[in-house]
């Protein structure tokens, strides 16, 4: 990787249009917000010209991250960047550290809403589906046949995901007291289909 990484900083490798090369730390921040972030987007928060060299520079980034076992895609459409985890391998990076019960249950809820609003063509014309803490509350209770967290952890929760690239919060309606949130195209990243289907039969087994 490192001859690879060179001819990029060196600008060997085409820089983006209208852009320059990046410098040696600038390349490595763009790999550790991804190694952080796993889903970036084009308008993610103080991330710099992360989102724009990964997706620019894609065969580097897909080779680099092949070495760590992670799938790197790029969505186009969705203006999205992502490393997937193949089927059935095993993560032992920092944020592979086991979900507690009430963080399992927030992410099921969150990937439920997303199906839900695809589903019932809610889907934003940026692919969010638009929903509010309440509503993650209710599928939970659906779902899990459990209380939900109160509403201080839940928000705690959706952050940590928020950080991960699942989700968007919104200000909290303090006469509702309910907290707008938009779920992102990354959410069936972070929670991939074959992860969803054995939390779906961990919940029917009553085992929450």
């Amino acid at each position: 990787m490192l001859e690879p990484f060179r001819a990029i900083i060196d600008g060997d490798e085409p820089p983006p249009p209208g852009a320059r090369a990046p410098d040696a730390d600038e390349l490595a921040r763009a790999l550790q917000v991804m190694l952080k972030g796993q889903v970036i987007y084009s308008d993610t928060p103080g991330i710099g010209r992360s989102y724009e060299l990964a997706r620019h520079y894609a065969p580097f980034f897909k080779d680099y991250f092949a070495c760590l076992g992670y799938a790197f895609e790029v969505s186009h459409r969705d203006q999205m960047v992502s490393l997937r985890l193949p089927p059935g391998g095993v993560r032992h990076d920092m944020a592979s550290e086991r979900l507690r019960k009430d963080e399992t249950l927030v992410l099921l809820a969150l990937r439920l809403a997303y199906e839900e609003g695809l589903r019932d063509h809610r889907v934003t014309t940026d692919g969010l589906v638009e929903c509010t803490t309440d509503d993650i509350a209710d599928r939970i209770r659906t779902a899990a046949r459990t209380e939900p967290p109160e509403e201080a952890r839940l928000v705690e929760i959706l952050r940590l995901f928020s950080r991960r690239g699942a989700l968007r919060l919104g200000e909290r309606d303090r006469s509702e007291r309910v907290t707008p949130l938009a779920v992102l195209p990354g959410i069936a990243v972070v929670a991939p289909d074959a992860w969803l289907d054995a939390i779906r039969a961990w919940a029917e087994a009553g085992e929450v």
